[in-house]
């Protein structure tokens, strides 16, 4: 499989949205594979009360802004939305990309969120709970949405909990998003094969992704089966330079 580089634009510290949009262009232009930016309300780093933009209504304007990248939320919050809504604002991006969307998703874990929102944050079992009957439902709807998704719209599950989240990757995702050193990687990718022996999941359809690290240790992750690499970048600059970086250690990999 080949090496993809995405890139995250955190969609915080930002004024207004055009700087915003610029670093989408700028993205594709220097040939990123996907764009992702998160499911937050506030920003998580900085000024926490600083300028932010909504995940979804934004994904509608990248999608009809670009061309060729692919693009999705990583990942988006599992507790925020009702799934079967979720499940066709995703089907309607889809469309409005020509089949460009990854359906990012998991359990949520910033507090401040579901608080000033008015959600329940919970405990991290009932929000996994919650988290589980939601992919079966977003599942589920895409199954039934007219018109259907232009293609099998790939679900991205971000989390690396061994006992249940992992189970869920099996089950549902075809990209799997986790944090960790390669040792770590290693245990966790492990324990996923095992749950996909146990749901009859061939492991190897699961894309693996993890942030990027630097072009040294990209190649230990790589060893690991990590084929995703995603840079994270905020404004209201969006620097660009480690991207660079990424994609030239991505052109050498893959030939060019």
């Amino acid at each position: 499989m080949k090496i993809r580089i995405g890139v995250q634009l955190h969609p915080q510290h930002a004024p207004n949205y055009g700087l915003i949009r610029d670093a989408v262009r700028r993205c594709e232009d220097l040939g990123v594979d996907i764009v992702f930016n998160w499911d937050h309300f506030f920003p998580l780093y900085g000024d926490r009360e600083g300028a932010h933009f909504e995940c979804w209504t934004m994904l509608g304007a990248i999608a009809e802004q670009t061309e060729r990248v692919e693009l999705g939320a990583l990942v988006t919050g599992g507790g925020y939305r009702n799934p079967d809504l979720l499940a066709d604002m995703a089907r309607t991006v889809d469309h409005i990309s020509n089949g460009r969307l990854i359906l990012g998703i998991g359990a949520g874990w910033y507090p401040k969120d579901y608080d000033q929102y008015g959600y329940e944050f919970g405990t991290p079992g009932t929000r996994l709970k919650l988290f589980k009957e939601y992919l079966a439902r977003i599942d589920a709807r895409l199954k039934v949405l007219n018109p259907a998704p232009v293609r099998k719209i790939p679900i991205l599950i971000g989390g690396g909990g061994e006992r249940k989240t992992l189970r869920l990757v099996a089950e549902y995702a075809d990209i799997w998003h986790c944090f960790g050193d390669p040792e770590t990687y290693r245990h966790k990718i492990t324990v996923l094969d095992e749950h996909c022996s146990a749901v009859g999941t061939d492991p190897a359809h699961i894309e693996k992704s993890h942030d990027w690290p630097d072009a040294e240790r990209a190649q230990d992750f790589l060893d690991e089966g990590v084929t995703l690499f995603t840079i994270g970048t905020g404004g209201p600059d969006y620097d660009l330079t480690k991207v660079k970086q990424a994609l030239a250690w991505r052109d050498a990999h893959n030939g060019g």
